[in-house]
Parts: structure tokens; C-alpha cells; sequence
């Protein structure tokens, strides 16, 4: 078993992730296990930098491999807003029901066929070192919904409508996200690679 920090607190996320990555693989940890993880300020202007800060501070801090990631909205039509401050769109951090009132200020007077917009989702790995070993990323095209629909997910799930089905993240059942989010999409990308580092790493230990 790989040991192994999820660089979040986030519980939603920690659940999304815990799910996605094989547990028969990594002992995985969250921060929220470990008294004395610290809060990396989120500094960066993409989400790749800020992935990277959150996993490689946490990393050197704890002595300890982590993966963080960094994810969150653009909408074409605000020109990529709110991007890296999806979470605080509307000023206090993780408020969904803010940034979703914003969001739809924000669009009210934007049509449907100029509401798409993209999920995006950056996973950083970094080494007991803090150096950066692994990154990948994902993406999910959609449309931004005139109004909420759905109880399921979080953040902006309840707007964000997957233009094959016709209905929003906060519809669909937990399987169908699985399969189409933007944070699925990057751990298929990043797993087979983080397990041959893995291996790498125990044959070299």
C-alpha cells in the first residue's frame, strides 16, 4: 500500500476522489486526518499553479507524497470568469449558493446559445521532497442553466448542464459524473502513470 495525502479539505471532493482511485493500491489520508497539515494559500492565476503550490508546500511541510488538485468554472461568455475563484465567486470561500446566485446575475441577460462554459481540473503529485512528480488535467465542456436543477454534487453541479443528456451535474446519477467529470477524466490520465511511478519507487526503496 502506497501512502498517500489528498490535498484537500474539501469533503465532497475527498468522496469523488476516494471513489476514483483503486484502494487497493494507496492508503490514502485527507488533511483533514492530519493535525498539523497546514493551509497553503491559493496565490496562483491558473489552476495548474495553484494544483502545484497546494501539493508541493503541503508535501515538504509533511514529509509525505501528496496529491492536490485544483479545479473550477470558466464561462465563455465572461470571458474565463470566475476561474481560479470559482469557489469564492462571490467572496466567502466555498458559499455555493453565493456563487451560484452571482453566476446567474451574471448571465441573465446572456441567451442559452452563448452560456457554454467548462469544468476544469488540475492534479498535481508531489514528493516527502515537495518537488513535482506527476500532473495531469481534464476537462467538461456544458452550458450554464437559466436556473438550478438537481440536489446532487456541489459547487456549481445544479447549473452546469452536460449537453448529452440535457440535464445538469446536480441531476445526474453519481456513476454518469463519474464517468464525464472533469476530475474522472484527469485521474485516468494520472493513475496508470502515478502507478509506474509507484512501483518505480518502491523497487528503487
Amino acid at each position: 500500500m502506497f501512502d498517500l495525502v489528498l490535498g484537500t479539505h474539501n469533503a465532497k471532493k475527498l468522496v469523488e476522489l476516494r471513489m476514483l482511485l483503486p484502494e487497493d493500491r494507496f492508503k490514502l489520508t485527507s488533511l483533514a486526518e492530519i493535525p498539523t497539515a497546514i493551509e497553503v494559500e491559493e496565490t496562483g492565476d491558473t489552476f495548474a499553479a495553484n494544483a502545484a503550490l497546494k501539493a508541493t508546500e503541503q508535501a515538504k511541510h509533511l514529509g509525505r507524497w501528496v496529491l492536490a488538485e485544483d479545479s473550477g468554472l470558466t464561462v465563455d461568455a465572461l470571458r474565463g470568469a470566475p476561474g481560479v475563484i470559482s469557489a469564492r465567486y462571490a467572496g466567502e470561500h466555498g458559499d455555493d449558493e453565493a456563487n451560484n446566485d452571482k453566476l446567474l446575475r451574471e448571465l441573465c441577460d446572456v441567451p442559452d446559445e452563448r452560456r457554454g462554459a467548462q469544468f476544469n481540473c488540475y492534479l498535481c503529485l508531489a514528493d516527502p521532497r515537495g518537488e513535482v512528480r506527476l500532473q495531469a488535467s481534464g476537462q467538461c465542456r456544458g452550458r450554464i442553466a437559466q436556473q438550478r436543477s438537481g440536489g446532487a454534487g456541489f459547487g456549481y453541479d445544479p447549473l452546469f448542464i452536460i449537453r448529452e443528456y440535457h440535464r445538469t451535474f446536480g441531476e445526474l446519477d453519481l456513476t454518469v459524473k463519474r464517468a464525464i467529470s472533469h476530475r474522472s477524466r484527469a485521474l485516468r490520465q494520472f493513475v496508470p502513470t502515478m502507478l509506474g511511478l509507484v512501483r518505480a519507487e518502491k523497487f528503487q526503496g
